[in-house]
């Protein structure tokens, strides 16, 4: 639960620092990665997870982040910078415009009424939604997954431990 700005800042370091791990092992070749013909490609996700910042000017908060219809960007520093850019745009926008009493005040999103920081919460839950997809992904792509919550296969292999099953 986030009850203030420093809860979220803290929680938001940490997830956006672990979304920027798994774009930081992407290819320029794994970009086109999917599991379906019909479904989003790893380069799709991490390009939404990138775009979907800018949802937050929804509830108020002036995010510099390019917005959805904005071409994919061919490189994976180019899709780095572009989150980083968004995500530290997330953090400073946070702490200037909103205080630990407005996140409880109600905000329209989605055609209901949510608590900003239910705004915020969902914003968090979303990165790490995707980042599941892309991890499946990474995989399928012959890429190496960080461990997110924990440690990958070959993070396991890496303290002279058998990979948990």
């Amino acid at each position: 639960m986030l009850r203030t700005i420093e809860d979220f800042v803290k929680v938001w370091e940490e997830e956006s620092g672990m979304t920027l791990k798994l774009f930081r092992n992407l290819t320029a070749a794994s970009l086109a990665q999917k599991v379906t013909p019909e479904g989003r490609s790893l380069g799709k996700l991490a390009w939404h997870l990138t775009t979907s910042l800018h949802m937050l000017s929804e509830a108020g908060l002036p995010v510099d982040a390019p917005k959805d219809d904005m071409p994919i960007p061919g490189k994976v520093n180019d899709l780095i910078a572009a989150y980083e850019k968004g995500t530290a745009s997330v953090r400073d926008q946070v702490k200037k415009h909103w205080t630990d009493a407005a996140l409880r005040d109600i905000v329209s999103m989605y055609g209901e009424e949510w608590a900003k920081g239910q705004v915020l919460w969902a914003t968090l839950l979303h990165q790490a939604h995707h980042r599941g997809q892309m991890t499946v992904l990474m995989r399928q792509a012959g890429l190496k997954v960080p461990g997110i919550y924990g440690p990958a296969r070959e993070e396991w292999a890496a303290m002279n431990l058998p990979p948990q099953e």
